[in-house]
């Protein structure tokens, strides 16, 4: 819509005056690393962090979610949560992975507990201008700037930042700021040579294009390098609890000792956990870690490309960071595609860390 520039020093004020009407959630420093929480004061905000630990997506779709209570006396109460929310400071990564799970939670049957808290939530995203981490692979993926669709976005340009405003919802944060000015004519070359400048910076990692991605799993079906990953892999599920577009979760009841009160909530599940594909009569129909492997790869980069039509990875790196069998899919891509399919295979250079 248009470009702002906000001074680095008037963040502060302008995080006071959001405080007052949303709900704020941003990157704040938890020891070594970086965790997306509540915040309270622009002093708890790092935009200079490297990625969390876990993704933002935490804030729209919880851990752990109430989705109703129950009372033998009274009518079940469903929980939405409708608390006017801003995420400050999303990569763009995970920015593209919110797109995702929007199209996963409208197309077929709306989830109206995800769509209530997105409807109500605006996001301030950053440019990363450097890979996040050794394990980034976002240049591959497409995701290593912001998507087509977003609120705020922020770029660093030194003393300010220049805010590209996206959406009606992202100019509302704004409203009663005083410190925003217009941009210049200078401000704008300045933004497109720091763009300029980020883009050596960014390596393609992967032995082909993104777009190969479904034919090359398909083809390798039944290729044996899913029992070479089967084989290292621990089943721990740390891949998809750090992932940024998973969501597959499970329901439990919880009822209260007297019987006459209790509770329906949702959590996280993971397709690597070892019960997680066990059907009545106890059946696994992957029961073992070489096709749960397998499932997860091909969830991410041939099923999710037919349906939502997003490839479902946005190359944070995150799942190879968390991985202590040191499972990447860097690594296990580049292996299939040197296995069968060369004609996949692509002249460009690559660097594989």
């Amino acid at each position: 819509m248009s470009l702002k520039i906000l001074p680095k020093e008037a963040i502060p004020e302008w995080i006071e005056l959001l405080v007052k009407e949303y709900r704020l959630v941003g990157p704040k420093s938890l020891k070594d690393q970086y965790v997306f929480a509540d915040m309270h004061s622009a002093n708890e905000l790092d935009l200079g962090y490297r990625t969390s630990i876990l993704p933002p997506k935490k804030a729209l779709l919880p851990q752990y979610e109430d989705l109703l209570t129950f009372d033998t006396q009274e009518t079940a109460q469903t929980h939405q949560d409708d608390q006017p929310t801003v995420i400050l400071g999303m990569h763009t990564c995970d920015l593209h992975a919110i797109t995702l799970l929007d199209r996963v939670f409208t197309q077929r049957f709306t989830d109206q507990h995800y769509m209530t808290k997105r409807e109500n939530t605006t996001i301030v995203s950053i440019e990363c201008l450097k890979p996040c981490t050794e394990h980034s692979f976002c240049k591959d993926m497409g995701t290593w700037t912001v998507p087509e669709e977003f609120d705020l976005h922020l770029t660093d340009i030194g003393e300010v930042y220049a805010v590209d405003i996206g959406s009606l919802k992202g100019e509302a944060l704004l409203k009663g700021f005083n410190q925003m000015r217009e941009s210049t004519p200078e401000d704008r070359k300045l933004a497109n040579r720091v763009l300029s400048n980020k883009w050596p910076h960014f390596t393609y990692k992967l032995e082909t294009d993104v777009t190969n991605l479904p034919n090359l799993l398909a083809a390798n079906y039944k290729s044996p390098v899913w029992e070479e990953v089967g084989a290292k892999c621990l089943a721990c599920g740390m891949c998809t609890l750090v992932c940024p577009t998973c969501y597959c979760f499970n329901i439990q009841d919880e009822v209260e000792f007297t019987l006459t009160s209790g509770r329906r909530f949702r959590v996280w599940d993971s397709c690597q956990l070892d019960q997680f594909a066990t059907v009545a009569g106890g059946h696994d129909f992957r029961n073992n870690r070489a096709s749960r492997q397998r499932h997860r790869f091909l969830r991410k980069y041939r099923y999710q490309a037919i349906e939502p039509g997003l490839v479902g990875c946005v190359g944070c790196g995150r799942c190879g960071q968390t991985c202590i069998a040191d499972i990447t899919p860097v690594g296990v891509l580049n292996e299939l595609v040197q296995h069968k399919a060369p004609a996949l295979q692509t002249k460009r250079e690559v660097v594989v860390k």
